[in-house]
């Protein structure tokens, strides 16, 4: 079976940063809903789309088609005050960021009364490389699709 549109893809792969860090170490399976549910990276979408179970690649995805471009929006700093005892970084915060959009803010730096709040995905505007092994292909139910995700061994668990 190909990979189109309402297949869910069982795969592993191994992801390296620009300067060659390994992010994942590609063991543990994993399965998405392809066709632009927003369950995996736009570039791994892309890659696969047509192919079929059995299929390796290694590719190459600039920022946009992996996590995005750094939106310097999206860092702020706020009065250490406003926030409950034991902040600290590395922790993560959920909020609003100035366009009214709910955003994820990760602690990065705390310095006096001051923390510093970054709302990037940590891989943002990063180029990653990723070693691609597509292991099943199979038609989605109709479930999965109304759904929006992968459900069963690998994906999605209600």
């Amino acid at each position: 079976m190909n990979i189109t549109k309402d297949t869910v893809v069982t795969l592993t792969f191994r992801a390296r940063d620009a300067q060659g860090r390994q992010i994942e170490d590609g063991r543990t399976p994993r399965a998405y809903l392809h066709g632009g549910y927003g369950n995996t990276l736009p570039g791994i979408e892309k890659a696969l789309e047509g192919q079929v179970a059995g299929y390796q690649a290694t590719v190459t995805l600039p920022p946009a088609d992996a996590f995005g471009e750094r939106d310097e929006s999206l860092v702020t700093s706020i009065a250490r005050s406003q926030f409950p005892p034991g902040v600290k970084v590395g922790g993560q915060l959920q909020g609003t960021d100035d366009q009214g959009r709910q955003a994820v803010f990760n602690v990065v730096k705390i310095k006096g009364p001051v923390v510093h709040l970054d709302g990037n995905h940590p891989l943002a505007g990063q180029t990653l490389t990723l070693d691609l092994k597509v292991l099943d292909v199979r038609a989605a139910s109709a479930e999965e699709i109304a759904h929006g995700h992968a459900h069963g061994a690998h994906g999605h668990h209600h």
